[in-house]
C-alpha cells in the first residue's frame, strides 16, 4: 500500500538529473510517512499543519528529517523542502486551500443569552450614568431613625468599614452617644458575573437592600442574641449597575428608657459591608465598584446553564444540546414570571388603568422586536395580537409572549437567514463588544440607514468601547489570553510559602486585573507597556510576602516591585504562580503559555505522558537543569526547543513569583535563544529583554489580533478573507498598538462581514 502509494508520488514528481525540486524531495524523502497531501500515515498519523515560517522550518527540517537519517540533507535541500512544505501546508492561503473555514451558524452563548434577557428588560427602564465618583452618599442622623429632619451629615463614603467604638462619627454633631442612624445609598457594578456572597456585621440593628428596592435582601431591624454577622446571596451579572441601600441604627432594643436611665454605659458600635466574588474571599466591598448614582433595578437571571464549548480558543455556541436546551426553557420561564410581576412598572400602567391591557400589548410588540433585534414581520406581529384575544387573561398572555419570544430562533440564534442588512451588522457589532443585544443608539442607527459605510460603524464601536458594559468582555479576553481562567485556586508548600493563603491569591487576582485595565482602559491603551511596564499593583498583605514597603492596612497601590527585574504581565506574581508547581517554578509552564499564548504558536501535545523529573531524584540539580535533563531527547526538542529557552528566561522568579537570585543554592541562568521566523536566533537575558523583545515582536502583535478577533467574533478569522488577518494586524500596528483600537477594528471587521470577492 505504501509502495504503490510512494510510486505515485514519485511518476508524479520523476527525479530528473538536474537538482531536485522541494516537491520532488518531498515525494522521495517525505511522503511515506507524511502522506501524500500532509495527511499523515499509519506510523505517523498527525497530519502536515502549523504556522511556522519557512526559515523556522528549514532549521526544524535540517536537524530532524528524514526519520531514518536525520541531519543527512543539505541546506540548499532542507530550504527547498521546507518552502515546499510551507506552501503546501503551512501558509495562510495552503491552510485556506486544504481546510477552508466558514462562518457557522451559532446560537447565543451563555454570557450572550444572560445579558440580552437582561437588556431586554431594562429597555423598559430608565437610563442612569455611573459616572465618576465612587464610593457610597452617607447620610448620617442624630437620632436613632433615618428622619429627614435629624440629617446632620451628607457626605461620599468610599466604602463601608467604621468602628465607632463607644465614639459617634463627629462629636460635635452627635449629642447622643448612645444613638445614631447613618443611611447609604448608591449602585454596585459587579465586576464578573456569578453568585456573591453579601455579608454585613455590625453589633446594631441594620436593612440591606440590593437590585430590589422594596424587599430587603437582609433585615436584622429587630436584633436577638449575640448574632453580629449577616449573610445573603444574589446572582449578579457584570457590566451593569444594580441600586444598594444600607441602614444602620445604634439604640437601645426594645422599650427606649434612656430618660429613666441617663448614665447607663455607652455600647460600641461598628458596621461593615462585606462581599464574597465569586471564587473569591470575603472582603470589604471596594470604592471602586460602587457609585453613589441610584441606578433603576436589573434582571439577573439565576437559571444554570451548562458551559459553552472552547475547544478552538474561544466561546462558541455552535451546537445545541438537551441540557443547554432545557436551560433556555427554565430561563424563558424565570424571565415571562419576572416580567409578568413587573409588568404594570415596564409598561408604565397600573391595575386600574383603562388602557392598560393596550399598553401592556405594545409592550409586548415592542419586546419581541427588541429581542428579534429587527422590526417584526406581519405574521410576528399577528402572533403576538394573537396571545391577547382574551380581554381576561392579559396576565396570562404576557407571559406566553415572553416564552415564545425567547425560545423563538430568532432570538436565540444569532443571525437566522442570513440577510446581512444593518439589522445583521448591528446585533453582530452589539454582541461582539457586549455579549448582548444593541442598544436604543445602535438600533436606531440600523434603522435610520447609519450603518452602511466602515466610518460609521467605527464611531459606533468606539462609542459601545466606552461603556462600562464593555469591560466584561475586554476583562474576559485577558483572563483567557493570559490563561488565568481556572486559576482562582492556587496551592503552595505551605512551609516554603508561608503566609500565601486564599486572601493573598484573591489580592493578586485582584491586583493583575486592576494592572490590565489601568492599561487597557488608560490614555493610550498601549499593547507594548502591558509586556514592558515595571510597575505593580500590590496593598499592604502583598507588599509584606514580596518585600515591599507599604503600610498593613494599605489598600492597591502602584508601585516598583524589584526595580530592573519586572516586564508587566510576563512577570506579574499571579501569573508566575499560576505557572509553577506547589514549591518549584516550571519553565515548561510559562514556557508554553509564552510559546501559544502571546506568540501565537501551535504546539502538538507530546507524544506520550511524561511525568517530570521529581526534585528529589536529582537532589543537587536545579530546575533548570532538571528539566533540560527531562526533554533533552531529540523528539521532545521538536517542541521543547521553543519552549525551554522562553521558560529560562523567566527562572529568576520562584513558585510564587517572588525574584530570586539562586534556585538550590545555584547562581539562576536566565539566559535563553529563541528562533524568530526570520530564521535568526535571538538571545534573551532574563525577563525584561523577553518584554521588550516580545512587545516589538511582529509575530507577537499578529498573534495577538487574531486572538482578540476571535473572541470577538467567535468565528475563525480566516472565514472572513484571506487578508483579513494581516488587514486586521495592520491596523493594530498602524494605530500604535492600541488596545482597544485593536479590538474596535476586530468588531467592525466582524460587523461588516467577509469582503465581497
Amino acid at each position: 500500500m505504501r509502495f504503490s502509494l510512494l510510486a505515485t508520488i514519485v511518476l508524479a514528481f520523476p527525479l530528473s538529473a538536474a537538482e531536485p525540486t522541494g516537491a520532488e524531495l518531498y515525494a522521495s524523502k517525505c511522503v511515506a510517512c507524511h502522506g501524500a497531501k500532509g495527511e499523515g500515515s499509519k506510523k505517523y498519523k498527525r497530519s502536515l499543519e502549523g504556522d511556522r515560517s519557512v526559515l523556522q522550518l528549514t532549521k526544524y527540517v535540517q536537524e530532524t528529517m528524514p526519520e531514518d537519517a536525520p541531519g543527512t540533507l543539505s541546506p540548499t535541500d532542507a530550504e527547498k523542502v521546507s518552502a515546499y512544505l510551507h506552501d503546501a501546508f503551512y501558509s495562510p492561503v495552503a491552510r485556506d486551500r486544504n481546510r477552508p473555514a466558514r462562518i457557522e451558524l451559532a446560537r447565543l452563548t451563555v454570557p450572550q443569552y444572560r445579558n440580552s434577557v437582561a437588556d431586554l428588560v431594562h429597555h423598559f427602564r430608565w437610563n442612569a450614568n455611573w459616572g465618576d465618583k465612587r464610593g457610597l452618599t452617607g447620610e448620617y442622623y442624630k437620632g436613632r431613625n433615618h428622619n429627614k429632619g435629624e440629617r446632620v451629615i451628607e457626605r461620599l463614603d468610599p466604602e463601608v468599614k467604621f468602628d465607632f467604638g463607644i465614639q459617634t462619627p463627629e462629636k460635635d454633631k452627635f449629642p447622643d452617644p448612645h444613638q445614631f442612624a447613618i443611611a447609604w445609598n448608591g449602585s454596585i457594578l459587579p465586576p464578573e458575573t456569578g453568585f456573591y456572597e453579601f455579608v454585613i456585621r455590625t453589633e446594631h440593628a441594620m436593612q440591606f437592600w440590593l437590585n430590589d428596592t422594596q424587599k430587603p435582601l437582609i433585615d436584622a431591624t429587630v436584633k436577638s442574641g449575640n448574632q453580629n454577622e449577616y449573610v445573603a446571596g444574589m446572582y449578579l451579572v457584570a457590566g451593569r449597575a444594580y441600586p444598594i441601600r444600607l441602614n444602620f441604627s445604634k439604640a437601645k432594643q426594645g422599650v427606649d428608657d434612656s430618660k429613666k436611665n441617663p448614665n447607663r454605659p455607652v455600647q460600641p458600635a461598628s458596621i461593615s459591608l462585606n462581599w464574597k466574588p465569586p471564587d473569591g474571599v470575603v472582603e470589604p466591598i471596594p470604592s471602586r465598584v460602587l457609585s453613589p448614582v441610584a441606578f433603576p433595578e436589573q434582571f439577573a437571571l439565576g437559571t444554570p446553564f451548562p458551559p459553552d464549548d472552547r475547544s478552538l480558543g474561544w466561546e462558541r455556541g455552535t451546537a445545541v444540546s438537551k441540557e443547554w436546551d432545557a436551560a433556555t426553557t427554565e430561563a424563558a420561564l424565570e424571565t415571562a414570571t419576572y416580567v409578568s410581576v413587573k409588568i404594570n412598572d415596564l409598561a408604565k400602567t397600573n391595575d386600574g388603568a383603562g388602557d392598560r391591557a393596550v399598553k401592556i400589548q405594545a409592550f409586548a410588540k415592542a419586546f419581541a422586536e427588541r429581542a428579534y433585534r429587527r422590526p417584526l414581520t406581519d405574521a410576528q406581529k399577528k402572533l403576538v395580537e394573537k396571545q391577547f384575544e382574551s380581554q381576561k387573561e392579559i396576565d396570562i398572555a404576557i407571559k406566553r409572549v415572553v416564552l415564545l419570544v425567547l425560545k423563538s430562533p430568532q432570538f436565540i440564534y444569532r443571525e437566522v437567514g442570513g440577510q446581512g442588512d444593518a439589522f445583521d451588522v448591528a446585533s453582530r457589532l452589539s454582541f461582539g463588544l457586549w455579549d448582548s443585544i444593541p442598544d436604543a443608539d445602535l438600533y436606531a442607527a440600523a434603522t435610520q440607514g447609519q450603518l452602511k459605510t466602515r466610518e460609521q460603524v467605527l464611531a459606533h464601536a468606539t462609542r459601545m468601547l466606552e461603556s462600562p458594559r464593555a469591560k466584561p468582555k475586554v476583562r474576559q479576553f485577558f483572563h483567557h489570553w493570559l490563561n488565568v481562567e481556572q486559576a482562582k485556586e492556587l496551592s503552595k508548600d505551605s512551609k516554603r510559602f508561608a503566609g500565601f493563603d486564599p486572601q493573598t491569591v484573591a489580592d493578586l487576582r485582584v491586583a493583575l486585573d486592576l494592572f490590565v485595565e489601568e492599561i487597557v482602559w488608560g490614555k493610550s491603551a498601549d499593547f507594548k507597556r502591558l509586556l514592558t511596564s515595571d510597575e505593580i499593583l500590590l496593598n499592604g498583605r502583598l507588599a509584606k510576602l514580596y518585600g515591599a514597603d507599604l503600610p498593613a492596612d494599605a489598600g492597591f497601590t502602584t508601585m516598583k516591585l524589584d526595580p530592573g527585574q519586572r516586564s508587566g504581565v510576563l512577570t506579574h506574581p499571579y501569573l508566575l504562580a499560576n505557572f509553577a508547581y506547589t514549591a518549584e517554578s516550571s519553565p515548561i509552564h510559562r514556557g508554553v503559555f509564552l510559546t501559544r499564548g502571546v506568540l501565537g504558536l501551535s504546539l502538538r501535545p507530546p507524544p506520550e505522558a511524561v511525568t517530570p523529573v521529581a526534585p528529589d531524584l536529582h537532589p543537587s540539580l536545579s530546575t533548570r537543569e532538571r528539566v533540560s535533563l527531562q526533554t533533552k531527547a531529540q523528539n521532545c526538542m521538536n517542541c521543547h526547543g521553543i519552549i525551554n529557552p522562553l521558560g529560562f528566561t523567566l527562572e529568576k522568579f520562584d513558585a510564587i513569583g517572588r525574584y530570586r537570585n539562586e534556585d538550590n543554592k545555584k547562581p539562576v541562568n536566565d539566559v535563553g535563544v529563541y528562533l524568530g521566523r526570520d530564521g535568526k536566533p535571538v538571545t534573551l537575558k532574563g525577563p525584561v529583554e523577553l518584554g521588550k523583545f516580545l512587545a516589538n515582536s511582529p509575530e507577537v502583535h499578529a498573534a495577538f489580533a487574531v486572538q482578540v478577533f476571535h473572541h470577538v467574533a467567535q468565528q475563525p478569522i480566516r472565514a472572513y478573507g484571506p487578508t483579513a488577518h494581516a488587514d486586521l494586524t495592520k491596523a493594530f500596528t498602524e494605530c500604535g498598538l492600541d488596545i482597544r483600537k485593536l479590538f474596535a477594528e476586530a468588531a467592525v471587521t466582524m460587523a461588516l462581514g467577509p469582503k465581497k470577492k
